[in-house]
């Protein structure tokens, strides 16, 4: 029996009470993980009513990813999975896209999870020296793929994210750690219900959430290294 077998993973999702963030950690605790449910309010984490611990801090902040993984480490004594599932969207021409809007959606969109990945390297270094096969999967966006106007800003966050982790993904191979970036397809979350600025166009019918939640915990268990949106194209 291996060390994995033996033990469940330790799993922290940032952006728990989602609408990727919630299917997954579902599934991750169907499972048999142990969960770290990160998010801003701690009543709608503590409503998702999963087994796991709950940290309420808005990651978007200074030093809020040393905290969140200092206190999934001490919670259950290791980390061994890191999913970053947090986001924000903004709608607008680049003339109407004030530099706050931008600087918000690069602040969660992008330096967030870059910041959740650095304060992660020390546990997931050890996860991986037990051969427990560690990894960390960031949510971009099909955006990052294919820039679309009226969405500039939002999908150049993405695009930033997803390029970043294809650099880090071949840094940290090397030592045992698998990053995962995933872009899927529009997808219902209901994100662009809430956008930071601008309304939606009118967009197709997206994915269903669950079934794009499903695919990327399936990957996490099947050891992909990458999901692209033509990864989702099932997801229905």
């Amino acid at each position: 029996m291996t060390v994995e077998e033996e033990q469940p993973l330790s799993v922290v999702i940032v952006g728990a009470t989602g609408g990727l963030g919630r299917p997954i950690a579902e599934r991750l605790s169907q499972s048999g993980a142990l969960l770290t449910l990160v998010g801003r309010d701690r009543d709608r984490l503590n409503a998702l009513g999963l087994a796991g611990h709950v940290m309420a801090t808005d990651i978007r902040k200074v030093g809020a990813a040393q905290r969140v993984m200092q206190e999934a480490v001490n919670r259950h004594g290791r980390v061994d999975g890191v999913v970053f599932a947090a986001g924000a969207v903004a709608f607008g021409t680049i003339e109407d896209t004030s530099d706050d809007v931008v600087i918000d959606l690069f602040t969660l969109n992008t330096l967030a999870p870059i910041r959740l990945l650095h304060a992660a390297l020390p546990a997931l270094r050890v996860s991986a020296a037990q051969g427990r096969h560690p990894f960390v999967v960031n949510i971009s966006a099909v955006v990052a793929e294919q820039p679309q106007p009226g969405m500039a800003a939002y999908s150049a966050s993405k695009a930033a994210l997803a390029a970043y982790d294809a650099a880090a993904a071949r840094e940290l191979r090397r030592e045992g750690i698998r990053l995962i970036d995933a872009r899927p397809p529009h997808t219902e979350t209901g994100l662009a219900d809430r956008p930071l600025a601008g309304t939606a166009p009118r967009l197709p019918t997206g994915l269903a959430a669950d079934a794009v939640a499903q695919r990327i915990v399936d990957a996490i268990h099947l050891g992909e290294k990458d999901l692209p949106s033509s990864a989702f194209t099932s997801s229905t």
